[in-house]
């Protein structure tokens, strides 16, 4: 439980960093690293979206055949490639800090 609560805490951090980063890029109009970052998020949201029942994402969203609406998969493209940055930010902290 204890490992599970310091991955967690150092999975927090690694999403903050992430968002501040994004908003880095945002700032300074590297929108090419925002659309490359996006690309890593590609397949993860796209297994979701055909894995998941349509029903799950429309009533989700609230959008009718959110599946197949651009909008509904960039954001979640952009939610995973986030989550992917956090996680490799965590792991690092979680080597750093707690594993000798």
């Amino acid at each position: 439980m204890r490992v599970l609560l310091q991955f967690s805490a150092c999975f927090f951090l690694g999403l903050c960093i992430a968002g501040v980063l994004l908003i880095g890029m945002m700032f300074v109009g590297r929108f090419d690293w925002i659309e490359l970052m996006m690309l890593t998020g590609w397949p993860f949201a796209q297994l979701g979206l055909h894995l998941l029942p349509e029903p799950f994402w429309n009533g989700l969203t609230g959008v009718t055949n959110a599946v197949a609406n651009s909008s509904v998969q960039s954001f979640l493209q952009l939610c995973v490639a986030m989550a992917q940055t956090a996680l490799l930010f965590a792991l690092g902290f979680f080597r750093l800090w707690y594993r000798r």
